[in-house]
């Protein structure tokens, strides 16, 4: 489960990340059902990033994988090729997503848009290491 507290941790570690990479961020945290538990838009994030964010976590924990990976086999001639298209337009196949877990199982997901794909993960990598 991610709670509430386990969610303000989280985007309090990305938005650290983000503020020393330079680079306003939309962080959001999903529980275990893909749905929102918390998202902050950082002062000058862009405001199409703040619908990104939250399904790059959806992303990440509807399939329990970082969407960085996702993308990898996501394109012409791989296994999850049009993927993207799946669940009403709800999947994000580039960076910034990663399954959060406890125990070992996936129990939640934190999605980061606002910067370049290696920025995202970047942000996102801060924020699930506080999980």
């Amino acid at each position: 489960m991610v709670t509430l507290d386990d969610a303000r941790r989280i985007i309090a570690a990305a938005e650290k990340k983000a503020v020393e990479i330079g680079q306003p961020m939309n962080i959001a945290v999903a529980d275990a059902g893909g749905n929102l538990v918390a998202h902050v838009r950082m002062d000058g994030a862009w405001l199409g990033s703040i619908d990104i964010s939250i399904k790059k976590a959806f992303t990440s924990r509807a399939f329990d994988i970082a969407t960085k990976d996702l993308a990898m086999h996501s394109q012409s001639g791989g296994q999850f090729f049009g993927i993207h298209a799946s669940n009403d337009g709800r999947i994000m196949i580039f960076a910034g997503g990663i399954p959060l877990k406890r125990e070992g199982k996936v129990v939640g997901a934190v999605g980061v848009s606002g910067g370049s794909g290696e920025q995202d993960h970047a942000v996102a990598e801060a924020g699930a290491a506080a999980f």
